[in-house]
């Protein structure tokens, strides 16, 4: 259908650039616009209303229209709306902010510092492990691990950090010092008659053996998200993580977790790290946060980085990084009410009585002829679509399965998202046992209607 002049797709169009689109399809097609939401449910600019199965991106923890949130923002802009934090200026909102964020931390932190995106928080967390790496006079150990398909961000670093082709494709990224270890999809690339826990031995072996051959003293640090989450949610292996820190320490390579989509409840614990046994030494975090209502995240480090990089600070006369918004008032007050609210309303108390339903329900899927694997933790999951169940057949990535489905989905008011030919669930924290209900049946009538259709055309194995 073409669009209408004048409509507010048509103008999107015109006026546009979207993060993460085809813009020859979008300029066919046009956006779905959304217009308002409440608790976890959007309509769009025509009526029509959506569960938010994904949160927006993992993120409006407490879903749409949380009025202690307003509240809090429209108190802040009438009180102090900016103020920056540049060479020692402060405001009352990010000093109460950090220190609860010190007093939830899973690990030992001494300081925190704030940015406005995960991105920028995983940027931040790389230049804080080069400077403290120069401070202690080791410039070699510069070398950054990720791991393939993990995903950090899209900066230019951020971006590197990332494992995902897609994010690196006509870029020119990855930049120098930044290498991979192997995705730990145990489904995927577990081998036959390979357990779980040999699987991850293997991992840790692997990630051993990178780190040798790269030379340890070049090696600084290695990051990842508890559970990957734009990779498809990759739940890790058993064993996987206490395997890979005892690699790390052997090393002397610094872990830094990427809790942008796990923290703040969503693994079932209040971090991913508590959920799968993680000590970092650099946490970063963002998204739910604040419940996503304003733009803020944190890289929060332990006292040993500290206290080399505030001695270098001291040689160099300043540390020279920071953002004009970095810890901004209004996102910090938005911040500390969404932490408040976590502890009056008991979010992790609620997340933990309905797990058990959303994890029954997306496994229910496991059984679907286009459903390989049926994966999840806490309140975030995926069932991976494939040709073929018996052999684990992918889809060829030119069929466009998980645009299908996902497009199938909206017909059915329901909003997800596909990484490749997974669909991925996330949704608002405050989701009820009823709600979660409804989404999966959505969804299993989009499936459904996917299997009739790939059938019909002879792509998928019945």
């Amino acid at each position: 259908m073409p669009l209408q002049p004048n409509s507010p797709e048509a103008r999107d169009v015109a006026y546009l650039l979207h993060p993460y689109t085809n813009f020859r399809q979008h300029e066919e097609q046009g956006p779905m616009v959304i217009e308002r939401g409440d608790g976890v449910y959007v309509w769009d600019t025509g009526g029509k209303q959506y569960i938010e199965g994904m949160a927006g991106l993992w993120s409006t923890s407490l879903g749409f229209q949380h009025k202690r949130l307003v509240a809090a923002a429209v108190k802040q802009l009438e009180t102090l709306p900016y103020y920056h934090q540049f060479g020692q200026k402060s405001h009352l909102p990010g000093i109460d902010l950090a220190e609860r964020l010190m007093g939830l931390a899973p690990t030992s932190v001494s300081k925190v510092f704030f940015n406005n995106s995960g991105s920028e928080a995983n940027d931040t967390a790389i230049k804080f492990v080069w400077y403290y790496n120069n401070a202690r006079g080791r410039h070699q150990k510069k070398k950054i691990i990720g791991r393939v398909n993990g995903y950090h961000g899209i900066t230019l670093a951020a971006a590197s950090l990332t494992g995902r082709s897609l994010n690196h494709s006509g870029f020119d990224v990855p930049l120098e010092r930044f290498i991979h270890t192997n995705n730990p999809h145990y489904y995927r690339f577990g081998e036959d008659g390979e357990s779980e826990e040999d699987f991850a031995t293997r991992m840790a072996e692997e990630l051993d053996a990178l780190i040798e051959s790269e030379g340890p003293d070049t090696v600084a640090a290695f990051f990842a998200e508890p559970v990957m989450g734009a990779g498809g949610v990759i739940v890790p292996p058993a064993t996987y993580f206490p395997k890979i820190q005892e690699v790390l320490r052997k090393h002397d390579v610094l872990f830094v977790a990427d809790e942008v989509i796990c923290g703040f409840c969503r693994t079932g614990n209040f971090w991913g790290s508590e959920t799968f046994g993680i000590e970092p030494d650099i946490l970063v975090c963002a998204k739910a946060l604040s419940s996503s209502y304003l733009p803020i995240s944190a890289t929060m480090i332990s006292d040993e980085v500290y206290q080399a990089i505030a001695d270098q600070s001291a040689k160099m006369g300043v540390f020279g990084h920071g953002y004009t918004y970095s810890g901004h008032p209004v996102a910090a007050a938005v911040a500390l009410e969404t932490l408040k609210i976590y502890e009056e309303e008991d979010t992790l108390g609620h997340v933990q009585s309905v797990v058990g339903r959303f994890q029954e329900r997306i496994q229910g899927f496991a059984g679907h002829p286009l459903v390989g694997e049926a994966r999840g933790v806490g309140l975030v999951g995926a069932t991976e679509l494939v040709k073929d169940k018996a052999t684990k057949e992918a889809f060829a990535a030119s069929d466009g399965v998980g645009a299908l489905v996902n497009d199938l989905c909206a017909q059915e008011g329901l909003i997800t998202r596909p990484v490749g030919d997974s669909m991925c669930f996330a949704p608002p924290l405050v989701i009820t046992a009823s709600e979660i209900d409804e989404m999966f049946d959505r969804y299993a009538r989009a499936l459904d209607a996917g299997l009739d259709l790939l059938t019909k055309q002879g792509k998928a194995v019945a």
